[in-house]
């Protein structure tokens, strides 16, 4: 997720002016299960169900997802919102979180070892799935490193080569074929992929959940620029009118929660029981 979070724009061309009936988002347009041109990814939808609820014509601003999200912000300028951005990101005015997920492992069903921690002993044998972008590793791989694992990782660029569609199943598919023995991998890009294999896989997510101070699992918001808090306890609304029909929605895209904050899409009762019911 540290990618997904903190790779997420980079606008391509310059901004038209938008009038006051338009709410702008930033989105990737090659950059399932989020969001694409086409609209299906469940970003795409969390975007139109807040601009019907504000009565606002939705006007895409097609990012590039490998672009980091500046130290600025969002240019208000260029966006108004930006779906799926992590909870407390200093640079912009964040919503209430409306999920969390972390990395998950993923093995085929028919695998001999089931992974939960990432001190198994197991994965001393196993070739080691993860995605990297710009020569680094996910962050779970600090954890491996420190194990001594350095060499059982294979990396699978989270991006390809910018000439293939939907590049981070490349990994999903290497666990599927046996390229590797286990991936791991931000929870919605493993449960939205590893639904569509032919070949049964199985997920669970990482423990510990954080290590040296770096998290495996994230809250996820909708961001709007600072000074834009009017805007953003909007969105909140929506978020919460919306919540069952959110939680629907990741659910059919596979996407894995865990406990953690309590956000407007997730009971509280439930709240100790998500981890146990996460593996698919």
């Amino acid at each position: 997720m540290y990618f997904r979070c903190l790779s997420v724009i980079a606008v391509l061309g310059s901004a038209l002016q938008a009038g006051p009936e338009t709410l702008r988002v930033c989105a990737s347009t090659d950059n399932l299960p989020y969001s694409n041109q086409k609209a299906e990814g469940f970003e795409n939808r969390i975007a139109g169900w807040i601009a019907q609820d504000l009565h606002l014509k939705l006007d895409y601003r097609w990012t590039e997802a490998r672009k980091a999200l500046g130290e600025n912000g969002l240019d208000p300028e260029i966006c108004d919102a930006m779906i799926g951005v992590p909870t407390g990101l200093p640079s912009v005015w964040t919503s209430k979180p409306y999920y969390r997920s972390s990395y998950v492992f993923v093995v085929r069903k028919d695998h001999k070892a089931h992974f939960e921690s990432l001190a198994d002993p197991e994965l001393e044998q196993a070739r080691i799935g993860i995605h990297i972008v710009d020569d680094s590793y996910a962050p779970p791989a600090t954890f491996l490193a420190r194990r001594g694992l350095a060499a059982n990782l294979v990396g699978f660029s989270l991006f390809g080569d910018g000439r293939e569609t939907n590049a981070p199943a490349r990994l999903i598919e290497a666990v599927a074929h046996g390229d590797v023995d286990v991936a791991i991998v931000w929870g919605p890009i493993a449960g939205y992929f590893a639904q569509k294999s032919a070949q049964p896989l199985e997920i669970a997510p990482v423990s510990p959940q954080e290590f040296l101070g770096i998290p495996f699992g994230f809250s996820i918001s909708v961001a709007v620029s600072k000074g834009r808090e009017a805007l953003g306890s909007e969105i909140d609304n929506v978020l919460q009118r919306r919540c069952g029909a959110i939680r629907t929605l990741l659910h059919t895209y596979g996407v894995p929660t865990v406990s953690g904050d309590v956000s407007p899409c997730e009971n509280p009762s439930q709240s100790s029981s998500a981890a146990s019911s996460f593996r698919h």
